[in-house]
């Protein structure tokens, strides 16, 4: 081959190898959320229309926990722990207060830890599914209803798990600039 066909060759191929790793750059994200709610990675919770009608007695303390990030939110769970029999339904609340005396639009992100029971925590329904618009100065009880799959029974690698921490962490929604948001009056605005 010579120089020039060569050449445009190698170009080619370089071009072709960009264009398919800024693709695969631009799906990495949508495939790494696929693959954590398949597999539970990283601490990620399972999704369920209801919960499988076996339980055992074979009970694991559910702890919670709350955070709040460029939020002019309160937010914390209504009771810090459960004893859960695996595979019966829990119904929990946590209690957001907005602070600001204007509407505030929040998304919640989540996990368990530890991050291996990920797979077998199962949420019937959760407010972190959707964003979650407080009014100012406005408390809601946001429920979380779960249960614990009984297939943790069978791994072997979750023996030694005895609590699991269900972790949310809420967020300012991404349709919401900050700069909309003010908080109670007499205070600075929330930047």
């Amino acid at each position: 081959m010579s120089g020039a066909p060569r050449n445009r060759s190698i170009l080619l191929s370089l071009i072709m190898i960009a264009v398919g790793m800024a693709g695969m750059a631009y799906a990495s994200v949508p495939l790494y959320r696929l693959f954590c709610q398949v597999t539970g990675f990283g601490g990620t919770t399972q999704r369920a229309e209801s919960a499988p009608g076996t339980v055992t007695d074979q009970v694991i303390t559910v702890r919670f926990d709350a955070n709040v990030a460029d939020l002019p939110w309160r937010f914390e769970p209504v009771q810090l722990e459960v004893a859960a029999k695996v595979g019966e339904p829990q119904l929990i609340h946590y209690r957001a207060h907005n602070t600001s005396g204007r509407p505030v639009t929040g998304q919640a992100t989540f996990n368990v830890t530890p991050d291996k029971a990920g797979q077998y925590f199962d949420k019937i329904q959760c407010f972190c599914f959707t964003e979650q618009t407080l009014k100012g100065g406005e408390v809601v009880d946001m429920p979380v209803q779960f249960f614990i799959d009984p297939a943790i029974l069978k791994d072997r690698n979750l023996d030694d798990v005895n609590t699991i921490t269900l972790s949310y962490t809420f967020f300012r929604a991404k349709n919401q600039a900050a700069d909309r948001v003010a908080t109670a009056p007499g205070q600075a605005a929330v930047r």
